[in-house]
């Protein structure tokens, strides 16, 4: 059964190269952006296994190459913006 809920526009700032492969991604499932976002950041909150089929993993190895994303989950918290002296 669905649930209501009430969404917000937000000002989120992101890597470049992710946002590239989340809208591919996006596009790839025929959902919006937001619904992305929310199914990644509900499964994360529970600690739940992957929230993609083997299938739909391949669809982001696909997408990491045509965008060179080179990222991982290591990198996270460690990033910087291009310019900084850090």
């Amino acid at each position: 059964m669905a649930k209501k809920v009430e969404r917000v526009q937000t000002g989120l700032r992101i890597e470049k190269k992710v946002l590239k492969v989340l809208k591919g991604l996006a596009e790839y499932l025929e959902i919006p952006m937001g619904d992305l976002v929310e199914g990644l950041a509900l499964h994360a909150f529970e600690g739940k296994a992957p929230p993609f089929s083997n299938v739909q993993l391949d669809k982001i190895q696909q997408l990491k190459k045509v965008y060179d994303l080179t990222l991982t989950s290591t990198d996270s918290h460690k990033l910087i913006e291009a310019g900084d002296a850090k």
